[in-house]
């Protein structure tokens, strides 16, 4: 009997809202924008560290600019001394962050083809919106309000950003704290994510998931995405599915994501 029932709580589930990650995500931000602002920091504090692409893409696999710091000390700085420890990652990360929104600010870093798209599309079609990152709240806001204008952050119900959580990607907590605000199941959204850990953490949330790679991610395992995708893609500009079922869709609209949920009951 509680079989029956569930089943039909799943037939009867409606897809509800949508929920963002960032970086990779909505933009390609870490190449032009968090790694060039990491090393202009550091120079900032006279430190001798430079992190490049590869180097870059390995401490990635860290959740948090602050965390990425620690583990980038513990690794390949051991002897690296500092009276006030973890405090100075903090202050560090402040100034970065204060590098990355000035870049962001000034252009740098665009959209990815289709997110302004779809966005537009999903509100208009009455689905609820929301971002689950670990960036922090500023670099969210720089980022949508420099590509979105200064009413951005109102078509989103709900950031969930930076310390929000105290674990962080790949732990589901931030999603988790997204779906609380919302009042949602897991059940009823879809997440949009661009890597390993980031699918890592949606999934740990329940949530079905559309991957789209980006300049970081795209060697890493997707097992358990609804589909992956190079991008959202445009009208004139088509996606490719990489893994997933093939579809009439040639971008990813409300209907092709309501197909894939569908898909996926």
């Amino acid at each position: 009997m509680l079989f029956l029932t569930n089943s039909i709580k799943k037939q009867l589930m409606k897809l509800n809202a949508l929920i963002f990650d960032v970086d990779g995500t909505l933009a390609n931000t870490e190449h032009d924008g968090h790694l060039r602002a990491f090393n202009e920091a550091f120079k900032c504090f006279r430190l001798d560290w430079h992190w490049d692409a590869e180097l870059y893409a390995e401490l990635l696999s860290v959740g948090g600019g602050k965390e990425r710091m620690a583990h980038y000390v513990e690794s390949y700085k051991p002897l690296f001394n500092s009276d006030s420890g973890f405090d100075d990652f903090a202050k560090i990360h402040k100034k970065k962050t204060e590098i990355f929104v000035s870049h962001v600010a000034n252009g740098m870093v665009p959209l990815r083809v289709g997110v302004e798209r779809l966005i537009e599309e999903a509100l208009s079609a009455g689905l609820r919106l929301a971002i689950a990152t670990t960036t922090s709240p500023q670099n969210v806001e720089a980022l949508l309000t420099s590509t979105l204008g200064k009413d951005a952050l109102d078509r989103f119900e709900v950031i969930g950003a930076g310390d929000a959580v105290e674990r962080k990607k790949p732990a589901g907590d931030i999603y988790r704290y997204v779906l609380d605000k919302m009042k949602l199941g897991s059940g009823e959204c879809v997440a949009f994510e661009d890597s390993e850990m980031g699918l890592m953490s949606s999934s740990a949330a329940g949530l079905r998931t559309i991957v789209t790679l980006s300049e970081y991610t795209k060697t890493q395992n997707f097992d358990g995405a609804m589909v992956v995708l190079d991008q959202l893609g445009d009208e004139n500009n088509p996606f490719e599915i990489l893994q997933g079922q093939p579809t009439r869709h040639s971008f990813v609209s409300v209907d092709y994501i309501k197909e894939l949920y569908e898909q996926d009951r």
